[in-house]
C-alpha cells in the first residue's frame, strides 16, 4: 500500500541538508577579554575582564551561521595594578556605576568549512552601539574528557576606537586605540 506524499516526504528527507544548532554557554572560567592601550606612548597597558557570561548558538547551516550574545561585567576589569582598577571603575572612563556591562552581539558569523573565521556583530560600551567585526585567529571544538560533553574554544581580535563610545579619557596624550583580544571557551548546553 501505498501513503500519498510519502515519496514526496522521502525526498524533501534526503536531498535537504540536516541543519541542527548547537547552543553553548561561555564558561566563564575560561573566557578573558583583554584589551591592549597606549601609556603616554610610553608602554602599552594591558588589561582583562575577568567575569564574562553568554551564550553562542553555532549554526553551519544557516546563512547567517548562528549567534553570539555575550556579556561583560565592567567592574571586572583588572590591570593588575590596583588603583589603576579603581580609576578605570570611575566616571571618567568604564563609570560602571551607571553602564555596569559591556555587550557583544553578533548579527553574522562566518566559517570556513568547519571553522570559524569572522564574526559580525555589535559592541555596546557606555550606552553606546557600534560595529565590530571579530577575525577569529583559532577556534576548535572537542570532546571535553572532564565534562563529557563538547567544547568549544575561540581567540579572536579586534581593533577599535574608544573615543568613539566616548571613552575618551587622556586623549589625545594617550592614543584612543585599543587592541582586543579575546580567549573563550563554550560548553555545549544540550
Amino acid at each position: 500500500m501505498r501513503l500519498p506524499g510519502l515519496s514526496a516526504l522521502l525526498t524533501i528527507m534526503i536531498v535537504a541538508p540536516a541543519v541542527h544548532a548547537q547552543t553553548y554557554t561561555i564558561d566563564p572560567g575560561h573566557t578573558y577579554p583583554s584589551f591592549e592601550a597606549d601609556h603616554l606612548g610610553l608602554s602599552f597597558w594591558r588589561g582583562k575582564f575577568t567575569k564574562t557570561t553568554g551564550k553562542v548558538v553555532l549554526d553551519r547551516g544557516s546563512s547567517t551561521g548562528g549567534s553570539i550574545e555575550i556579556t561583560i561585567d565592567a567592574s571586572s576589569i583588572d590591570f593588575g595594578h590596583v588603583k589603576m582598577n579603581e580609576n578605570a571603575r570611575g566616571k571618567d572612563m568604564f563609570n560602571v556605576e551607571q553602564f555596569p556591562s559591556v555587550t557583544y552581539k553578533s548579527r553574522s558569523l562566518r566559517f570556513e568549512g568547519d571553522k570559524l573565521v569572522a564574526v559580525e556583530g555589535e559592541m555596546t560600551l557606555l550606552g553606546v552601539t557600534k560595529p565590530m567585526p571579530l577575525k577569529v585567529t583559532h577556534f576548535k571544538c572537542m570532546m571535553h574528557a572532564v565534562l563529557k560533553r563538547e567544547v568549544c574554544g575561540v581567540d579572536a581580535q579586534a581593533r577599535f576606537d574608544r573615543s568613539d563610545y566616548g571613552l575618551s579619557y587622556g586623549v589625545p596624550r594617550f592614543s584612543p586605540e585599543v587592541k582586543l583580544q579575546i580567549q573563550a571557551e563554550a560548553v555545549r548546553a544540550d
